[in-house]
C-alpha cells in the first residue's frame, strides 16, 4: 500500500478542539477533587461509583447498560477505579461473570460526588446562557442530523479509496 502525495494530519483536525475542550474540564473536575484532598479519583468515574451507590452490585455488563456506555469502556473504567481502591469485583452469577460493588472508600466518596454531579450540571446550564448557541443543543441537533443520516454513511459520501 502506498501513500499519496500530501499528508492528510498536517491539516488541522476538526476533533482537536472538541477532544481539548473535553479534557482540560475533566482536568478542572479533577481539580476540585484534589483540592478536597480526594486523591487517585478521576471525572469518569463518578457515573458508575453513584449508580452503584443507588442500585447496589452489578456486573460489568448491566452497570454498561444502566450507564449507556460501552462494556470495554466500562470495563477498563472499573479496572481503574479497583486499582485506586475503590470497587471491588468478585465472581457472578456464572463463570463468565464478575460482581462489581463499591468499597468502603468509594462509598463514603458519593455523597460528594453527588453534590460535584449537580454542581457540573448546573455549570453546564450556566455556560449554556452565556453562549450563543448553547453546547447541549447544539449536541442534541448533531445527535438529529446523524439520526436522518449516519456518519458512517456521510463517510462514505466523501470516501475515496485509493487504487488497489
Amino acid at each position: 500500500m502506498t501513500s499519496t502525495d500530501a499528508d492528510p494530519t498536517t491539516r488541522p483536525d476538526p476533533w482537536h478542539a472538541l477532544h481539548a475542550l473535553l479534557a482540560a474540564m475533566d482536568a478542572e473536575i479533577e481539580q476540585v477533587y484534589e483540592e478536597r484532598g480526594i486523591q487517585g479519583v478521576r471525572p469518569r468515574f463518578a457515573y458508575p461509583l453513584i449508580r452503584l451507590a443507588h442500585t447496589g452490585p452489578l456486573t460489568i455488563r448491566e452497570l454498561a447498560k444502566s450507564l449507556d456506555r460501552s462494556h470495554s469502556a466500562i470495563s477498563q473504567t472499573v479496572a481503574a477505579m479497583r486499582k485506586e481502591g475503590l470497587v471491588t469485583s468478585e465472581p457472578g452469577p456464572d463463570a463468565r461473570t464478575r460482581r462489581i460493588d463499591l468499597t468502603e472508600r468509594g462509598r463514603a466518596l458519593v455523597p460528594f460526588l453527588e453534590a460535584e454531579w449537580r454542581a457540573t450540571h448546573a455549570t453546564v446550564a450556566e455556560l449554556d446562557s452565556e453562549i450563543p448557541y448553547a453546547m447541549t443543543r447544539v449536541v442534541e441537533e448533531v445527535r438529529q442530523a446523524l439520526e436522518r443520516r449516519s456518519m458512517r454513511e456521510r463517510i462514505l459520501h466523501h470516501l475515496v479509496e485509493p487504487p488497489r
